[in-house]
This record gives C-alpha cells, sequence and structure tokens, in this order.
C-alpha cells in the first residue's frame, strides 16, 4: 500500500499540509523586514542563516482571518526551483504519514480561495488534513506579489 508523508500546520484550528520532501525546514517566529508595496500575502523578508527568505502568510492567501497581534506566526521554509520561502502558520504539527488510499478530492464546502489551492483531503482520527498544492500556492503569490 502507497504511503505519503505531510509535514502539518494548523491555521485557525484547520489542519493542513505539505509534503515532506518539499520542507526544508521549521522554525520558530522570525523578525521581517517588510517590502514597501508588496501585496497583502507577502508578510516580508526573513534571514535565515544569511540567506534571504521571502515569507508568505498564509492565512492572508487562504482567505482567513488575520492572526491577533499577540499571535507570533511559526515559519515553515519549503524549498522551490527558485530558492526557499516561508509559509508563515500558527502551530506547527507533526509528520504523519497516510495511505494513498484515503486520498479524497477537495470537499465543495471549502471557500473558493482555498479550494484552488487545496490538492486533496485526508480524514484523519478526528480531524480533516487538507494538503496544499505549493506549486500553484506560489504560483499564484508570486503573480499576486507582483501585482
Amino acid at each position: 500500500m502507497s504511503t505519503s508523508q505531510y509535514c502539518t500546520f494548523q491555521l485557525d484550528r484547520v489542519v493542513y499540509g505539505v509534503a515532506v520532501h518539499e520542507v526544508q525546514e521549521v522554525i520558530r517566529f522570525q523578525e521581517m523586514t517588510r517590502v514597501p508595496r508588496a501585496h497583502a500575502v507577502v508578510s516580508g523578508l526573513i534571514n535565515l542563516r544569511g540567506q534571504i527568505v521571502t515569507a508568505i502568510d498564509l492565512r492572508t492567501r487562504l482567505g482567513l482571518e488575520p492572526r491577533t497581534t499577540e499571535q507570533k506566526p511559526m515559519n515553515v521554509v519549503v524549498r522551490t526551483e527558485d530558492g526557499a520561502v516561508s509559509f508563515l502558520v500558527d502551530q506547527i504539527g507533526d509528520v504523519i504519514e497516510v495511505s494513498e488510499a484515503q486520498f479524497e478530492e477537495p470537499p465543495p464546502t471549502l471557500a473558493a480561495e482555498q479550494r484552488e489551492l487545496v490538492r486533496g483531503v485526508y480524514k484523519l482520527e478526528g480531524s480533516l488534513l487538507l494538503v496544499l498544492d505549493t506549486r500553484r500556492l506560489l504560483s499564484l503569490a508570486a503573480s499576486l506579489a507582483a501585482a
């Protein structure tokens, strides 16, 4: 039976995941430098051991309410063809392994902003895991940032 591993995290108490092989690292909150006139999905730039990494706020990109000023986001740094990008999330979860037989298409009840970015879902015990399509997320974020 084929399985996949996902790095999980939460946004607004919903569990999301990205494929483990796409994740470079997971780190705590990092101070960011704002980018003037950047789209709202770009929260800023972080310095990751000398590497400048764009930080994308997944709450904004997925159409969720902004986090409060007291909440500090965590960073899920993913590797892309163009270098590393950080996804800002509320809370880091675990790496989980799921059977491909459990994979389902995104439910029609998801908001349009989310449905276009979610590859599919896995039913977990007590919750759903929404798997993000990082390529689509990043291509849309890049086009939004340029707008």
